[in-house]
């Protein structure tokens, strides 16, 4: 449980500095390149004894890493894309909701348990993200021609969820966590650097410190947030289907409530429903195998 409730700081930090970054200024795109290199340092060097950077691609695991680094980026530009045509609340949704895709696949693959209170836990779930995004006056709106930009967002942010749960079940190692964490980084960082060489030709970049220190405070509870879940759905206290709802469900919630604390951000009624949603839908799913 420990390591669920670190996956789950973890990431509601990243809200926080995403926060920031609007603040400050920051490039997000070069800050999150930089911020995948940070994270696979952080593991490398922290993490990770006597591993040989040669002996990576013999890893059953690799092959996994190269696909996961490779949706990291799609989707990122995905939900850029998305937040301009159709605002930051579309996002949130799409991406959170995506937890119903790991849930199903663990209980259609893994055989799961589907008890009713996991099943109304998780339709609440579903229920308490929506509520929980949405902002006063603009609501959920989306164009038709804009659609599928949230739908590939939804698809694609389960996919990663799912991949990270099938690799991990099947071909990592306990010692090669860390490893396997710091690989994803390292790919989809690679592949970042690719984009930022294209943008360089055609006269679009520019570097600045301001985003090279973006990438660093964004790069540490990122490879966290990785880590601990990995960590987290290698216990066996709970199901994989348990761990996804309560994590993405208590992000959106932890996130709502730093938004109040740090950021002075006025919720509407039916966040306030969502929130309640949220603490009644975890309960519900955490208890549902006891």
């Amino acid at each position: 449980m420990i390591y669920l409730l670190l996956s789950i700081l973890s990431s509601s930090i990243i809200f926080v500095v995403f926060k920031l970054f609007k603040r400050f200024e920051v490039n997000t795109l070069q800050a999150i390149i930089v911020n995948y290199f940070i994270a696979c340092s952080v593991g490398y060097f922290g993490f990770v004894e006597e591993a040989n950077i040669t002996e990576i691609p013999s890893k059953p695991w690799f092959y996994g890493t190269l696909i996961l680094g490779l949706l990291f980026i799609i989707v990122f530009n995905l939900a850029a894309i998305t937040t301009q045509r159709s605002g930051l609340s579309v996002v949130s949704v799409a991406t959170k909701m995506s937890v119903a895709i790991p849930v199903l696949f663990g209980i259609l693959y893994f055989n799961e348990s589907t008890g009713i209170l996991k099943i109304i836990g998780i339709f609440l779930a579903l229920i308490a993200v929506y509520l929980s995004s949405i902002k006063a006056r603009t609501g959920i709106a989306i164009k038709k021609k804009n659609l599928v930009y949230p739908i590939l967002v939804f698809i694609g942010s389960g996919l990663i969820d799912t991949l990270i749960k099938f690799i991990e079940a099947g071909y990592v190692n306990k010692t090669d966590v860390a490893l396997f964490s710091s690989t994803i980084f390292s790919v989809a960082g690679t592949i970042g650097i690719l984009v930022l060489i294209f943008q360089g030709f055609t006269g679009n970049l520019k570097i600045t410190g301001r985003n090279i220190l973006g990438g660093i405070a964004l790069g540490i509870p990122n490879f966290f947030s990785i880590y601990f879940l990995v960590m987290a759905l290698r216990n066996n206290g709970f199901e994989s289907s348990t761990i996804f709802t309560i994590n993405n469900v208590a992000i959106v919630l932890v996130s709502t409530l730093l938004g109040i604390i740090l950021f002075k951000e006025r919720l509407i009624t039916k966040n306030w429903i969502g929130i309640i949603l949220a603490i009644i839908s975890i309960l519900l799913v955490a208890n549902s195998g006891i």
